[in-house]
């Protein structure tokens, strides 16, 4: 049996062992199995990594940074983005990849917005949000992050009480915030000043209309969850592991 799986720190969550198990019993795919990792910490990785039968392992918060010093290579699409949500382990190599640049690329692609945003606003500057920025500004857009904390490189969100909402058209939610069991939680924005100029992507894809969404559906904007770039970066993780 070759083997798969998840690491992270807490998988409850996690929908990727449901999606490959599905997807290998329609396509009649035999001989795989995907297991879930949850790590206490990051150095329990070295012993997993050389484990029987292993072929490939997908990587969560909080460790998509982390993991980078226990591989032996770093494929361009996770160079760009400094994290890393996939390896792939041969006899010779652990190599690791980022699929969630492709995801969210393509994502945003199939939205059909990208010629009305010019200027985002990017909420969290953890492991999730790096392949937002980077897709962002490989497409040509101006890129604010945002965080709890005080940087000469990012707002805080008090000081969006302060910033013209409508300069921003793309707001892209890359924290946990309002991810279940936090149905209520939101994102600290003003969101009465949003309108239906605005596009608001939420990462989270549980539950399927975050109130981030809910709260700009109230004011007209564009809203869209991150389920679509769950699919394809895990049909991506697929690709990388059997190419």
């Amino acid at each position: 049996m070759i083997r798969l799986g998840l690491v992270g720190k807490k998988l409850s969550h996690s929908f990727s062992k449901t999606y490959f198990e599905d997807k290998w019993e329609k396509a009649k795919i035999t001989g795989y199995s995907y297991d879930l990792f949850e790590l206490a910490r990051i150095n329990e990785i070295r012993e997993l990594l050389h484990s029987e039968n292993l072929l490939g392992l997908n990587i969560t918060v909080p460790y998509k940074e982390a993991v980078i010093p226990f591989l032996t290579e770093v494929d361009e699409s996770a160079q760009k983005v400094g994290a890393v949500n996939v390896i792939k382990i041969t006899s010779s190599s652990i190599t690791g990849f980022n699929s969630d640049y492709y995801g969210f690329q393509q994502s945003m692609i199939n939205w059909g917005v990208l010629g009305k945003i010019e200027n985002c606003l990017v909420l969290g500057t953890g492991g999730g949000s790096r392949a937002v920025i980077a897709v962002l500004k490989n497409m040509n857009k101006e890129v604010q992050l945002v965080s709890r904390s005080s940087s000469d490189e990012h707002l805080t969100y008090q000081d969006l009480l302060n910033v013209e909402m409508k300069d921003f058209q793309l707001i892209v939610n890359a924290t946990p915030v309002g991810m279940f069991p936090q149905f209520d939680s939101t994102p600290d924005l003003p969101y009465g000043e949003l309108t239906e100029k605005h596009c608001l992507y939420d990462l989270v894809y549980n539950p399927e209309e975050t109130m981030f969404m809910k709260l700009g559906q109230e004011r007209g904007a564009k809203v869209k969850n991150g389920l679509e770039m769950l699919h394809l970066q895990a049909e991506r993780s697929w690709q990388i592991w059997t190419s």
